[in-house]
């Protein structure tokens, strides 16, 4: 959540310096508010923690690049204080977390399934006793 407000707030003055970069902003912070949804409302959120550490692993490479080679049309000489460094820990910080989320033992191995498939299991367990 905190990356899609940084985002939001520097929309405005990226839509005036590059249509294109401001438009990323936008569909970047979009898609981690959606991510900030489906990590709290889905019963297994493995597809919001990999959207999100997409997300983040693309805007960081999307910052360094364009204080380095450049993006087409734009090239940032400066860090942005304090936006830019503080928009590189957090999304530093989501990829992370997902990696601890990921090394959980019980992430996979403990993971409920859908009653439906805990009914087929005990179902085609009494079969084959």
């Amino acid at each position: 959540m905190a990356n899609a407000v940084v985002h939001l707030i520097l929309v405005p003055s990226h839509l005036e310096e590059k249509l294109y970069i401001g438009a990323l902003f936008v569909v970047g912070s979009v898609v981690m508010l959606g991510v900030a949804v489906g990590l709290v409302v889905l019963r297994r959120p493995v597809g919001a923690w990999l959207v999100g550490s997409a997300t983040s692993v693309g805007m960081i490479v999307g910052f360094l690049l364009s204080r380095t080679v450049g993006l087409p049309g734009y090239h940032e000489d400066g860090w942005e204080l304090p936006y830019g460094p503080l928009s590189l820990v957090v999304e530093a910080l989501f990829v992370v977390l997902f990696a601890a989320w990921l090394g959980r033992a019980d992430t996979v191995r403990g993971a409920v399934p859908h009653p439906r498939v805990v009914r087929r299991i005990k179902a085609l367990s009494g079969r084959s006793r």
